[in-house]
């Protein structure tokens, strides 16, 4: 039987009023207000500490349906609940909803950190994973045991006290630190705001960009235009205003962001948002981590659950692409300076000079703008072209739905097959004061089957896309297009999965520098004549993408490619370097080590006063801690993967090879989960280990490459 809901079809018995106690079906985001967080969390937190006390009595058979799943169902309660409100903390940020968050998050927090203590639960696993119903389970279900002995020894369930007392004390504090650095830079990017009142100022700023900023003026009841450090504000004004001192101005002003040396806000309040003493606990705390577990530093904490062998190998993996990347960027950066000297009058451009003088090489180079392109890409367009495309690769229909939701901007849709529903979906993808900055998919609800009832998996997809503007609808660069098409990536690898086990259904248990696969692989539709042909339209005239245009836009695919590689590189070297390397009492600051990444890796050096690091989320944040290079990891399997698909359309009949090489995709990659590792998955669809050259030629890096395997 396929439900759309999960087992127990009423609310919850301890709050039947409060939405988060409710799992019959979809969050109740309308009946939601701060005030249920704090009962719901601390009921669902009780009910998960009785299915823990119940299920390690002596009285429990050691069985999958009397051990496993009864705490499974508690701790899936608690988690739907807590995301439900972790996701409207991110998208919807208000002052009562951020005190009910913070004033929860230790609670939560202590509970899992018991939970992968738990020395009685640690000893039935042990007691389960030797017993002969192991040996019987289905190859998910061995797995996900195998992930929870795993996940005991990295939360400290091998520790003994004080060692345990104070593992636990790290997790709280972490978790703390992880939420302060995050709105940190919300409030900082909030904080901030350029006024302009004469016109001239606004020169080379496209049509689009002016209005939004008189809109954004005229809400504050003010004449002119306001320009904002969220990004559809900020970028149109770094990549197209002449006005170079505005364009300094709201550099300096981003590449500041939760610093001291912020332009807004100043003084003391600009230290109260400042990111560096947040980073600096967090190392010191993520090592000692590391060091109470018995690892030399926390990179090697991270990368135990990931394909990646040690922070040895994947420093070789970035330092091989880094030094195959260095020569085009070395090549693109000259390129740039000559342009900028000879074109655009300036000899010695600087940091907020780079994106304003790149888009003029590229507008000289490759005669389009990305502003023109930008009239072709209406946003309803692109999604129904996005669904199209999805729909014929995968055999399945997207339709729109109907559910309550945070934002009136918000849309809902069901992904079914063959008339059965196989999972949901909310979109919410403009930018707005009160959400967090970037683009990500998360899960609502995964899916699982108990007792004969199928839960099908629910997705939420975020993007901070520019609003409609007036009358218009939302215009999307070719940029936005492939943000949403790797984003819906990571929603096909949650909402198409087969797995009905909820520990690896979806992308549960896949290993983090695998996840981005499915969705970097995406992108590559993005570049294919016949998908942005059907999804394209022009806002005023209705026709699609002319041919030509799109020619062009291929030529300079590759445009700054090695520049780009190697920014990433940076990162990823930063953030691996900084978490293999902390030395605690040491002089050398997180600064130091940045710099010292550049000097080795970097082409384009940004200022001195450049805090990139203070709003570098990803690791300070989010899930990448020493696992930023992911990205291009992830990279080389969803090329080579791509390459299946372009091998398929070299074919005669190439529809019926693309279709069969689709449906082997979906069966090998996206439906089977953290069922097995990735590298196993990856093999069964290519038949063979990855390979780089894809990677290389996809970036246009064949040049001076010699193409041979990479890491596997």
């Amino acid at each position: 039987m396929t439900d759309p809901t999960p087992q127990g079809s009423t609310p919850h018995a301890a709050g039947a009023d409060n939405p988060l106690l409710d799992f019959s079906g979809l969050p109740r985001f309308a009946d939601f207000s701060p005030g249920h967080v704090a009962p719901a969390i601390d009921a669902l937190l009780a009910e998960a500490r009785a299915a823990l006390a119940a299920v390690t009595g002596p009285a429990t058979p050691l069985t999958w349906d009397a051990f496993i799943e009864p705490l499974e169902d508690a701790t899936e309660r608690l988690g739907r609940a807590w995301g439900m409100v972790g996701h409207l903390n991110g998208v919807a940020d208000t002052p009562p909803l951020r005190e009910a968050y913070n004033a929860c998050l230790p609670r939560v927090t202590q509970f899992w950190t018991e939970l992968s203590q738990h020395p009685a639960l640690f000893a039935r696993y042990k007691a389960y994973a030797a017993s002969p119903e192991y040996l019987q389970l289905p190859a998910a279900r061995r797995r996900i045991v195998d992930n929870a002995l795993r996940d005991f020894r990295l939360g400290g369930a091998e520790l003994v006290s004080p060692a345990r007392e104070r593992f636990a004390q790290l997790q709280e504090r972490m978790a703390a630190l992880g939420q302060k650095f995050s709105e940190n830079v919300l409030d900082a990017t909030n904080a901030f705001t350029h006024h302009v009142t004469d016109e001239a100022q606004l020169a080379g700023l496209p049509a689009d960009a002016r209005e939004a900023a008189r809109e954004a003026a005229s809400s504050e009841g003010r004449e002119g235009w306001t320009f904002t450090l969220q990004f559809p504000s900020y970028l149109p004004v770094m990549q197209y205003a002449q006005h170079r001192p505005l364009r300094e101005r709201m550099y300096r002003a981003y590449a500041t962001r939760a610093s001291r040396e912020a332009l807004a806000p100043a003084g003391e309040a600009a230290a109260q948002l400042d990111n560096a003493p947040v980073i600096d606990e967090l190392l010191a705390l993520r090592h000692e981590e590391a060091q109470l577990l018995g690892y030399a530093n926390f990179a090697e904490v991270s990368l135990v659950p990931k394909m990646a062998e040690s922070p040895a190998k994947v420093l070789e993996f970035l330092h091989d692409l880094a030094r195959r990347a260095r020569p085009f960027a070395e090549r693109d950066l000259e390129a740039l300076r000559r342009f900028a000297a000879e074109s655009l009058a300036l000899p010695d451009p600087q940091a907020w000079d780079l994106a304003y003088a790149s888009e003029k090489l590229k507008e000289a180079r490759y005669a389009f703008s990305d502003q023109v392109v930008k009239q072709y890409f209406q946003l309803p367009r692109v999604l129904a072209g996005l669904f199209g495309l999805v729909e014929r690769l995968f055999s399945v229909r997207i339709v729109p739905d109907e559910a309550s939701t945070w934002h009136p901007d918000v849309r809902f849709h069901r992904v079914e097959r063959d008339g059965q529903l196989i999972g949901q979906f909310y979109t919410d993808l403009y930018a707005r004061a009160s959400k967090r900055p970037g683009a990500w998919m998360d899960d609502a609800r995964s899916r699982r089957r108990r007792h004969g009832r199928l839960q099908t998996p629910v997705a939420y997809l975020t993007c901070n896309f520019q609003p409609p503007v007036g009358t218009r609808p939302a215009l999307l660069t070719h940029d936005d297009v492939t943000t949403l098409f790797h984003e819906f990536g990571h929603g096909l690898h949650h909402l198409l999965t087969r797995i009905d086990d909820l520990g690896v259904s979806g992308i549960s248990g896949v290993e983090w520098d695998a996840v981005e696969l499915p969705s970097q692989f995406m992108e590559n539709f993005c570049w294919e004549w016949d998908i942005v042909q059907s999804m394209s339209a022009h806002v005023d005239t209705g026709e699609p993408l002319p041919r030509e245009l799109f020619d062009r836009m291929l030529a300079a695919r590759n445009f700054q490619s090695g520049m780009a590689t190697l920014r990433q590189i940076e990162f990823s070297l930063f953030d691996m370097r900084l978490h293999a390397g902390f030395e605690p009492g040491t002089a050398r600051s997180v600064q130091d080590m940045l710099d010292e990444v550049r000097r080795e890796v970097a082409v384009v050096v940004p200022p001195a006063w450049n805090r990139f690091q203070n709003s570098f989320s990803h690791i300070f944040a989010g899930g990448y801690a020493a696992g930023y290079y992911s990205y291009k990891w992830a990279e080389v399997l969803s090329a080579d993967a791509y390459a299946a698909f372009e091998e398929a359309m070299a074919q005669p009949q190439p529809q019926a090879h693309v279709a069969e090489t689709g449906r082997r995709f979906l069966a090998e990659i996206l439906s089977v989960g953290g069922s097995r590792p990735a590298i196993d998955s990856f093999r069964a669809f290519r038949g063979r280990d990855p390979q780089l050259d894809a990677l290389l030629r996809h970036n246009g890096m064949v040049e001076a490459s010699v193409a041979e395997p990479s890491h596997g």
